[in-house]
């Protein structure tokens, strides 16, 4: 069963930095880092807090889309929402085992990762952030444009990875990148392309419907209309 929010207790790890204090028991090593992919004459420290940082932005990605589904209006989004968040947590076991395979720890969060947290907490929150204040209609916009955002990181990650697979050495190591790659990197295409199609999709739907969108307008009206969204 993937990690989906690594914390101390139950494994996690980090390096301390000049502003960061590890708990010594928690901590990474330096020489474990330098360890990782040693001797393929790569940089194996940055590619570890790479790794750890895209399984950090998947882990997120996880958590948004669980949030999301539980809270939209439209049935053909929960769906959606639904079906990425299952493909989300598989692509954090891809990670993990990735990781592993490489030699390093999977629940190693590094420096990088930790910003990455930081901001994919922050996008979650935002999608709560006006609920009360602004129409139904925007609030789905308001989702979906938190989708966008994490899965444009999403999509740039695993197209780096892949543009970086024939760097590898050849065997093994490379066999491990490319596998994770094949897997992932097709369902990012298609969640990105789905969040851009939809969201220009709401937007037409909001500019086309008229009063009904209007700050005045009745929530159950506001809320029928958007279940008939895509119907």
């Amino acid at each position: 069963m993937p990690t989906l929010t690594p914390t101390a207790p139950f494994g996690a790890r980090s390096a301390p930095q000049e502003m960061t204090v590890v708990d010594p028991a928690r901590q990474l090593t330096e020489e474990e880092r330098d360890r990782f992919l040693a001797g393929t004459g790569l940089n194996g420290p940055f590619v570890l807090d790479l790794l750890s940082d895209m399984l950090t932005h998947e882990r997120c990605g996880a958590q948004l889309y669980r949030s999301l589904a539980g809270r939209t209006n439209n049935p053909v989004l929960k769906r959606q929402y639904q079906q990425f968040g299952e493909e989300t947590v598989e692509h954090v076991d891809v990670l993990e085992t990735l990781i592993g395979q490489l030699g390093g720890d999977p629940m190693y969060v590094s420096p990088a990762a930790r910003a990455t947290e930081k901001s994919g907490t922050a996008l979650l929150e935002s999608t709560f952030l006006l609920v009360g204040s602004i129409d139904p209609m925007t609030q789905e916009l308001v989702m979906l444009d938190a989708v966008l955002l994490a899965e444009a990181k999403d999509h740039a990650n695993w197209s780096g990875l892949a543009q970086l697979v024939d760097t590898f050495p050849e065997g093994e190591v490379r066999d491990h990148v490319r596998r994770a790659v094949d897997r992932v990197e097709p369902q990012e295409d298609e969640h990105l392309g789905w969040a851009q199609d939809m969201r220009a999709k709401l937007i037409e739907l909001q500019v086309r419907s008229g009063a009904l969108a209007a700050m005045g307008a009745k929530a159950e009206e506001a809320m029928a209309r958007i279940k008939d969204w895509f119907s």
